[in-house]
């Protein structure tokens, strides 16, 4: 079985909800998941020994928030490079940080990203759920090739 870890940092709620349902949609796919805060992530270790990665962070002064940067920091010592990988945001009035995380795991990690990152208001929109899902799906087919 697969195993995929998603990491966020969320500050209202918001990015945590739409990470569960992420967990939810490769949970359908048959894969294991682990979900933490970027802020428990506090070695590199902590990233080893899984097949895919998703990361997601809201967007706050339109950037990422620092612990979802401190956690790129460790990433790019983890040695993930070919790791199949996908990022997304909640946002409020802007949403840069899907796509700066999508970017560095793209360019700077070397990961093999889904066909792009997932950037929702929030989950609890009309169709934020099944985005959410759909995209941890997403990336469990592309897990499994």
């Amino acid at each position: 079985m697969s195993r995929v870890l998603v990491v966020h940092a969320s500050r209202t709620g918001h990015t945590e909800k739409i990470a569960e349902l992420i967990g939810e949609g490769l949970r359908m796919e048959g894969v294991d998941v682990t979900l933490e805060p970027a802020a428990k992530i506090t070695k590199e270790e902590d990233l080893q020994g899984y097949d895919g990665y998703v990361f997601g962070s809201a967007t706050y002064h339109g950037d990422m928030m620092q612990p979802m940067k401190t956690m790129l920091f460790l990433a790019d010592k983890a040695g993930l490079a070919g790791k199949v990988g996908g990022s997304f945001g909640a946002f409020g009035w802007s949403g840069e940080a899907h796509e700066r995380i999508f970017n560095t795991m793209l360019h700077v990690l070397n990961m093999n990203m889904v066909s792009d990152s997932l950037r929702l208001k929030s989950s609890a929109l009309e169709g934020g759920r099944q985005m959410a899902q759909e995209y941890g799906r997403q990336v469990a087919r592309k897990l499994k090739g």
